[in-house]
């Protein structure tokens, strides 16, 4: 780990310990040295610029869930010391809604919750980010509808025309990461299984996937076996038929005591233009990041996880409908802190 502060074995140990210290221990100011100061980090729903802004959403986040926890599943990740490394780090997070914020007032739930985020790091520090946190499934469990927070979102923010835009490659900022991801076969293998569900070949699930397998899926929603999986996908896709399905990172790895894995950085660019999850086509532009992350089997892709955020589409829509009437949720003015240290 050339760079690196030696009491760190290895990245994921990097990635994992860094976490813990700024959430579980606190060391917020910590992310002054961990995170570069002109760091970019990309949410669906906004892009970020600067440590500080990092730190201020970090503090917010934990005034309104002070006992939040952040819990590493895995750390899939590429690169080397030298050159920069690339970790999609999945987290499922646990936390009760103590205090008044972005959610609202005070509402004393518990809410459980899955996080990925792919962070670039160099020299012992993290410099380029991308995160998706499973809205959906937070403020259902807080006793929102997503696209009535949405809308709540859209009129604390100022209204359409002053509220902060979701994320879309226009308005992203480059960084110094420039990679994409490495050609293991188990990143190929789950990339080609992505590519043929987007292209509508759903029969790709049974022949491809342990008929035994696991599924945790965004909004919070656990299964198992085809019939769970193939819904899921459907409902996606057929809400965005004609938009353009790209794999924007793909990791691979093979490691002692894991299954094989995989770790894929997604997008849909288009139009809401079906009928689906979403509900009534609007002809809305989209932009929808998603991540997922594989492990395979004997018998085929046997876990599956995929995190999007359902609240930065339904924004997309009702900016582009008008639907943007009051919500009869009682809330305070801050709007949510996409870029808090995950």
């Amino acid at each position: 780990m050339k760079g690196f502060d030696p009491k760190y074995r290895d990245f994921p140990d990097f990635i994992l310990g860094v976490t813990r210290e700024i959430w579980e221990g606190r060391g917020i100011g910590t992310l002054r040295s961990f995170y570069a100061p002109d760091i970019v980090v990309r949410s669906p729903a906004s892009v970020v610029v600067g440590n500080e802004r990092v730190i201020a959403a970090t503090m917010a986040t934990l005034a309104e869930f002070p006992d939040r926890e952040l819990l590493g599943e895995d750390v899939i990740w590429c690169g080397s010391p030298e050159e920069g490394l690339l970790s999609s780090h999945r987290i499922l997070s646990t936390a009760t809604h103590a205090g008044d914020g972005a959610y609202g007032k005070a509402s004393g739930k518990t809410v459980r919750y899955r996080i990925v985020a792919d962070c670039h790091a160099r020299d012992n520090r993290i410099d380029d980010e991308w995160i998706i946190r499973d809205q959906g499934a937070i403020v259902r469990q807080l006793g929102w509808e997503p696209a009535d927070y949405a809308r709540h979102l859209i009129d604390s923010e100022g209204g359409p025309d002053a509220c902060v835009r979701p994320f879309a490659p226009d308005a992203d900022r480059p960084g110094p990461y420039a990679g994409r991801g490495n050609d293991n076969p188990w990143g190929e293998k789950y990339a080609d299984l992505l590519t043929r569900i987007m292209a509508a070949d759903m029969a790709v699930v049974a022949a491809e996937y342990d008929r035994a397998c696991r599924l945790e899926y965004a909004p919070g929603a656990s299964g198992s076996s085809h019939a769970f999986a193939t819904r899921f996908w459907m409902e996606l896709r057929a809400s965005f038929p004609s938009a353009v399905f790209a794999i924007d990172h793909q990791i691979g790895r093979e490691d002692p005591l894991m299954p094989a894995r995989a770790a894929l950085r997604w997008s849909l660019r288009g139009r809401h233009d079906g009928w689906g999850r979403f509900g009534p086509p609007t002809g809305a532009k989209i932009y929808l990041m998603g991540f997922s992350h594989a492990e395979f089997g004997p018998w085929g892709l046997r876990r599956e996880y995929v995190v999007y955020d359902e609240v930065a589409v339904w924004k997309q829509i009702l900016l582009h409908t008008g639907g943007v009437a009051d919500t009869a949720r009682t809330a305070v003015a801050p709007p949510a802190h996409p870029a808090d240290a995950d």
